[in-house]
């Protein structure tokens, strides 16, 4: 509207203006008349410019009258939008409000409830004791009439339900025996068998002192002196040159070598009986016997070996591994010869193979490889089984080869049929009644020791003793013995035998119990 007015005055001015200037001109120019039209002539353009700036007026109070109507408008809208938020905000308000008021209302309620019942706990404890007391005095009086009825004290009472509950534990606990050795027979039975197997071969005991030991004869003991020398110059190179210990005691016309090693204590043995037929005896004659006598054993060594492969058909063994195999003429195992041992064990296996159609030649080679180790056990930590399947790896042995030595005491899972006949085959070989340092008397006197042992138990009925005394097989009478006690029997069996008898190995023993029921229908 402002605007309107302003433009109006402008050309209010601007006509005006104009209007001065044409008056001026014409009265300049033609005086009088000119200045009258002049006059008529600026109030026409004065007129003109007044309706102009009316219209325009009227214009702009149509325009700012439109613009407040619009903004009414608009205001109006806002704030009904408002006033009905305001609506909502309030019905909200009044719905939480009444929600408030009934969770009110139930807090309200439980407390009261949980008064009552700390009430009623408190008048059901009071209840309890005095329950309590009535009962500690019913039991004293029934413990008095239990007493005088019974005729025993309440001592006896308790010795009486002590006895019971003992045979009730002795079976709990014959229970709880059998779930241990269950859980541990399937995991420890493995490794126990190796860490027996390991402690066997490497314990160095009274039979190990046996058969580490060679004596060799003496025409005289004047001898004696000789082998020992000027200040002990002889014994000492002579030790010296063959890694033996000398043992030259009261024994009449003999000397003893000792040596854990069967090749050097042979050496040492030959050596020194060359030297006492020759009678020359000093440290250089000693050097030079010794170099040569080893040389004839290195030589034997080699010869063996080649004679154990050709003997059973082998010839793509290498070099050193007949070497190390010619070693075990000279190794023992409970007396046993295990060159011989070997040889038959390969013989063994040959045959199982060809009878259940396994590869023979694989389970010759095998038989003969099997206790490899046992020419070396003495020089590397662990059992020979797996010194024999490293020994294999290092020359060349195929898999199969590698796994059955590894495998012949169970230190590793067999992973072919010529595996499990080697591990037979070795069995067979040891047990056979004879083929170890065992008499035979020695041998049936074992058998029936084991036989009296699993005898002399409460509810044995019979008892065999089994692949050459290595297993015990008792047959117990079911309607005395249990399932439970029957585990109890064989672990007291085993105990008494452990502690009774000397064996060599381990000795199984299987306790049998069945219950048969018999009819007959006529």
């Amino acid at each position: 509207m402002e605007t309107s007015m302003l433009i109006t005055i402008g050309l209010l001015v601007g006509g005006v203006a104009a209007g001065l200037v044409v008056g001026f001109l014409l009265r300049g120019a033609a005086g009088t008349q000119a200045v009258k039209e002049a006059r008529e002539s600026a109030e026409r353009i004065l007129h003109s410019a007044q309706r102009e700036a009316d219209a325009r007026k009227k214009e702009a109070e149509i325009e700012a009258k439109d613009t407040l109507l619009r903004s009414r408008t608009d205001f109006e809208s806002e704030m009904k939008a408002q006033r009905a938020e305001i609506t909502n905000a309030e019905k909200r308000l009044g719905v939480k409000e009444e929600h408030l008021e009934r969770r009110s209302a139930q807090t309200e309620q439980k407390e009261n409830e949980i008064t009552r019942r700390e009430q009623a706990v408190t008048g059901l404890e009071a209840h309890v004791r005095e329950q309590d007391r009535m009962a500690e005095k019913l039991l004293g009086e029934a413990r008095l009439r239990l007493e005088e009825t019974a005729g025993m004290t309440a001592e006896e009472a308790k010795r009486h339900l002590v006895a019971s509950l003992e045979e009730e534990a002795r079976h709990d606990a014959a229970l709880f025996v059998k779930r241990i050795e269950d859980e541990a027979r399937e995991n420890a039975e493995k490794k126990a068998r190796h860490i027996v197997t390991v402690a066997l071969e490497r314990v160095a005991g009274e039979h190990a002192a046996e058969i580490s030991v060679s004596a060799v004869s003496l025409p005289s003991d004047e001898m004696k002196g000789r082998i020992i020398g000027r200040e002990g110059r002889n014994i000492r190179a002579l030790e010296t040159a063959t890694g033996v210990d000398l043992v030259i005691d009261d024994t009449p016309e003999a000397v003893l070598i000792s040596c854990f090693d069967p090749v050097r204590r042979e050496i040492a043995r030959v050596s020194l009986s060359r030297l006492v037929a020759d009678g020359r005896i000093h440290p250089a004659r000693i050097e030079e016997v010794v170099e040569k006598v080893r040389r004839e054993i290195e030589q034997t060594i080699r010869e063996e070996g080649e004679k154990a492969a050709f003997d059973l058909g082998i010839h793509d063994l290498h070099p050193e591994v007949i070497k190390i195999l010619g070693r075990l003429k000279y190794r023992t195992s409970y007396g046993q010869n295990v060159l011989d041992h070997s040889k038959q064990v390969g013989y063994l296996c040959g045959m199982m193979a060809a009878e259940l159609g396994a590869n023979e030649k694989l389970a010759r080679r095998v038989g003969l490889l099997h206790d490899l180790g046992k020419s070396i056990s003495h020089e590397v930590e662990g059992g020979h089984d797996a010194i024999g399947a490293e020994v294999a790896r290092k020359y060349g042995e195929s898999e199969a080869v590698i796994n059955c030595i590894g495998a012949h005491h169970e230190g590793e899972e067999a992973r072919c049929v010529e595996a499990i006949l080697v591990s037979a085959a070795d069995a067979i070989s040891a047990a056979r009644p004879g083929a170890r340092r065992d008499i035979l008397e020695t041998y049936v006197k074992r058998l029936e020791k084991l036989e009296e042992v699993a005898q002399s138990f409460k509810g044995v009925e019979k008892a065999y003793a089994i692949q050459a005394g290595r297993e015990i097989r008792i047959i117990v009478r079911p309607e005395e013995v249990s399932d439970i006690f029957s585990a109890q029997i064989s672990r007291d069996i085993a105990k008494k035998i452990e502690k009774e008898m000397s064996y060599p190995g381990q000795i199984k023993v299987t306790v049998i119990r069945e219950m048969r029921h018999v009819e007959y229908a006529r």
